[in-house]
């Protein structure tokens, strides 16, 4: 009797996902996002106990976001870009954002907050956030979706 032969993925070759993948990677990022920033809003005497997860889920939605514009230009065969600044900036020129000076304040953000040295960025940054960072995110789904449609 045959035994069925079980194809494996090649371990020395690395799994790159599709822009549609990573799409979905940030569309689920960003509903938990959209989630905890409702609670926030439904629970502003709390806002303290919220700022670390609202961070955390902050910079996983950014980076999946930042994710899905690498893999989207890639597959449009440019060349690879030097960092979170560089595909920011052509984001902005295809349309895929709106406000590149604000994505821009977001990579900042990112790079300024640290939780292993204090000081209460944590709270500004938390705040930005709710502000001004979920709302440039929100955009960038709505416009991905659009361009994803045509």
């Amino acid at each position: 009797m045959a035994v069925p032969l079980t194809i494996l993925p090649n371990p020395m070759k690395p799994y790159l996902p599709t822009c549609e993948q990573c799409f979905g990677e940030f569309v689920e990022a960003l509903e938990e996002l959209r989630e905890l920033t409702e609670e926030v809003n439904r629970h502003k005497d709390d806002l303290e106990k919220y700022r670390p997860d609202i961070v955390r889920l902050f910079e996983t939605s950014h980076e999946k976001a930042l994710d899905t514009m690498r893999t989207y230009f890639k597959e449009q065969g440019r060349p690879p870009f030097s960092g979170s600044r560089d595909i920011t900036v052509e984001a902005f020129h295809e349309d895929l954002i709106d406000d590149g000076q604000g994505w821009l304040d977001m990579i900042i953000a990112r790079i300024q907050y640290n939780p292993l040295y204090p000081g209460n960025y944590l709270g500004s940054i938390s705040e930005n956030i709710i502000k001004k960072y979920f709302s440039l995110l929100e955009n960038f789904e709505r416009n991905f979706k659009k361009q994803m449609d045509k």
